[in-house]
């Protein structure tokens, strides 16, 4: 297993990349929310970051357990 797939970007698959994206937005959205509007969140809006967290966990474990891809080969 190599577990390179669950911090390294590169070696993220879409889902991982997703979830870590939509984590950075999340965090970009309560930074401007708190303190550049200084409006109180959204009731719930810290469940967006567990979802993100569960997205890429499957996401991670796909990753990890899944089978190597063949290299772009094809064989019949």
């Amino acid at each position: 297993m190599d577990f390179t797939k669950l911090y390294r970007i590169s070696r993220f698959n879409s889902w991982q990349y997703i979830a870590f994206t939509g984590l950075l937005m999340s965090a970009g959205a309560e930074v401007v929310l708190r303190y550049v509007v200084q409006r109180p969140l959204p009731a719930g809006f810290h469940w967006l970051y567990a979802c993100w967290a569960g997205l890429f966990a499957v996401g991670g474990l796909a990753n990890v357990l899944g089978r190597p891809k063949a290299g772009g080969h094809h064989h019949h």
